[in-house]
């Protein structure tokens, strides 16, 4: 995984994808602390919502403060065919193979102004025609893989034979129609499908896009519902959005989208719970440095030990590491200073089995 979060949004035209990416550009622009920026037409960058900044930020005064950021790719130009050279075909495809994850935005509102590709409103239907393309450019990608694999397992390299055989496992559970990451394999055998890079392999959200009216209590929307028991099935997640509303905040200052989104009966934005729930379906967390010329705020898998943590800020950090200085976030924020704590016994030294923990302030000491 990349050091930011990275997440390709994808979607049937009329979907309401673009009007949601749309949103998070402008959202992101008066962002005051990382101004989001539009790498390419298709990628944007917007800060991981996190209060605990803030509050380290007014204890530290530093010079600068850094939040983490999770990247949007945006992809355009899916429609049935996509595998095969429809629409933008396998550019669109390309552009995905790297992210983290997928949010599939799926329509689950009705407006006769509004045509749908496909001649109605069923989030099912369309999460299959989108599932057949995933899967078809997978099974392009793994049967280039086998063919060449398969000619060292014939020579009785044990290896090439192991993946040949989790190959044609995967590519079985493609050619069903089925996303790589429903298929029966051992933690091991994921190993060698990491490494393709399949597009059905990665997690996936998908993202309701209701009616405005219906933002507050999505579950009561029949689509939602059905989109919720098919996700169900395949360990996914399901965060139901306004893609109108998420617009219309773009448009606010912090202070107005927040009355705003309280008039609606919502404690926070669409963006902000589809960031959250990417952390959750990725299994992320924080931990933060904090000085006179930073704070900062850095994202790992839960479960890093210290070392491959200090890595993240720098290579030669994880190759010197000799120990990682640590409080935690309440401990600190509880004592009021960084002296405080130390004075109560609670910084503590960690070595390299140390595994982080959600909120650990860090200071690295290494030797290169």
């Amino acid at each position: 995984m990349s050091t930011n979060l990275e997440v390709g949004i994808v979607g049937l035209p009329n979907v309401g994808k673009s009007t949601l990416f749309n949103a998070i550009t402008k959202a992101g622009a008066e962002a005051a602390n990382y101004p989001f920026c539009t790498i390419e037409p298709n990628v944007g960058v917007v800060e991981v919502p996190d209060e605990r900044i803030d509050v380290l930020t007014n204890m530290y005064h530093p010079k600068k403060t850094i939040p983490a950021v999770m990247r949007f790719v945006d992809i355009a130009g899916l429609v049935a065919g996509a595998a095969s050279g429809e629409g933008l075909g396998n550019k669109f495809l390309s552009h995905i193979r790297e992210t983290d994850a997928i949010a599939e935005v799926v329509r689950c509102f009705d407006d006769a102004n509004i045509t749908h590709v496909a001649g109605s409103v069923d989030p099912i239907r369309d999460i299959d025609i989108i599932n057949t393309e995933l899967c078809l450019a997978d099974i392009e990608v793994a049967q280039r893989r086998l063919d060449r694999i398969s000619k060292i397992a014939t020579c009785g390299d044990k290896q090439a034979k192991a993946e040949a055989s989790v190959l044609t496992v995967v590519l079985k559970t493609l050619e069903e129609g089925k996303p790589a990451r429903t298929a029966s394999l051992t933690e091991d055998d994921w190993q060698w499908v990491k490494e393709l890079n399949l597009l059905t392999a990665k997690p996936i959200i998908y993202i309701a896009n209701v009616a405005e009216e219906e933002a507050a209590h999505p579950e009561d929307n029949p689509y939602v519902q059905r989109l919720i028991e098919f996700a169900t099935h395949e360990q996914a997640q399901v965060v139901a959005v306004s893609a109108k509303i998420e617009a219309e905040i773009a448009e606010l200052s912090p202070e107005e989208g927040t009355s705003f989104l309280a008039e609606l009966g919502l404690t926070e934005s669409g963006l902000d719970r589809v960031i959250k729930a990417s952390y959750t379906l990725l299994g992320l967390i924080n931990f933060f440095t904090a000085g006179a010329d930073e704070v900062r705020a850095w994202t790992i898998v839960n479960g890093t030990k210290a070392p491959k943590a200090a890595g993240k800020i720098h290579t030669d950090i994880e190759r010197g590491f000799i120990r990682a200085e640590i409080v935690s976030y309440e401990d600190l924020i509880a004592c009021g200073s960084e002296q405080a704590a130390k004075e109560k016994g609670l910084v503590r030294l960690e070595g390299k089995d140390y595994i982080m923990k959600d909120g650990d302030v860090t200071y690295f000491r290494f030797n290169v």
